[in-house]
């Protein structure tokens, strides 16, 4: 039996793919006759860092770093899906360098992310990319809806502008202007549609069966590190178009589902049947399987 310490706490109901994540873990973990708990106890054989700042949710970098000192031989293993590019932010990347000088082990969620820290320059030489996980219970193919007409969607937890607004907004546009394509969006959204229906957040299964009733769906995130919305996506079925600056998205879909511009993205929804067995780089696997790569990652530091 080993005793690893994740520096987060599960939280229920719809909070972005993170926490999905943690959910996962914990749950797996204790499955398998292992101890997790949520603070910095004694005999520890892992630290499981999820995210190094601090919050009523979390243990910080700093707490880590310091028992890390004091207890050499416990394992500090780091989980990047984060960086600057991905929200616009100033401080992340280099508060996620400072941490890798203190860890045995970094997990990333995408090649892309891995590629995109250690050209920064990365101070744990011990990486490896594992994949999220999704639950394939929930995400699965399902019956479409009978309008006659394509049906587009995307989701969202957050309504950072980056996660796609630009072009969620010219699909609200274009959907307007014909009558055999709709466009859903389902999540968080700081703006109004006036042609298209927004749905709010869903999560498990209220999620996937919704989400699988659609004919394509649409990512405009960028530079995301190992997006959940497309890996569920790919889950249900969908034919998923991202943008060509999607980061870990391009790594999930494949460049042959990519679009530069909004004429580009038309031009692909177009030509999409609604019956076609599309093909994605990303073949998805459970949430069981996901955290087991992680263990096994784990035992042998």
């Amino acid at each position: 039996m080993i005793k690893v310490c994740i520096n987060r706490k599960p939280v229920e109901g719809p909070w972005g793919g993170g926490n999905l994540f943690v959910r996962a873990f914990c749950d797996v973990i204790k499955s398998m006759g292992n101890e997790v708990v949520h603070k910095l106890d004694n005999n520890l054989d892992f630290i499981f860092m999820q995210d190094p700042r601090y919050s009523d949710l979390r243990i910080s970098a700093n707490e880590i770093i310091e028992y890390k000192h004091k207890n050499p031989n416990t394992k500090v293993i780091h989980r990047v899906n984060e960086c600057d590019a991905r929200k616009g932010t100033n401080g992340m990347d280099k508060l996620l360098r400072e941490c890798s000088q203190y860890t045995d082990h970094t997990i990333f969620v995408s090649e892309w992310m891995r590629q995109y820290h250690l050209k920064k320059g990365w101070g744990c030489d011990s990486t490896s990319v594992v994949y999220n996980g999704v639950n394939l219970e929930h995400f699965r193919i399902c019956d479409k809806i009978e309008n006659g007409k394509v049906n587009i969607v995307t989701h969202h937890w957050s309504d950072n502008p980056l996660k796609g607004a630009d072009v969620y907004d010219a699909l609200d546009r274009w959907v307007g202007d014909i009558d055999d394509f709709t466009f859903t969006y389902i999540g968080r959204y700081s703006r109004l549609f006036k042609n298209s229906k927004l749905i709010p957040p869903l999560t498990g299964q209220a999620l996937g069966d919704e989400l699988g009733k659609y004919d394509i769906y649409v990512s405009g995130s960028k530079f995301d590190p190992g997006p959940n919305h497309v890996i569920e996506s790919i889950a249900a079925g969908l034919p998923t178009l991202v943008h060509q600056d999607g980061g870990g998205a391009v790594e999930f879909s494949g460049k042959q589902n990519c679009y530069s511009t909004i004429e580009d993205l038309i031009r692909l929804l177009k030509n999409i049947p609604k019956d076609s067995n599309h093909i994605h780089d990303l073949k998805p696997y459970s949430w069981q399987a996901c955290i087991e790569k992680v263990i096994s990652i784990l035992v042998l530091l």
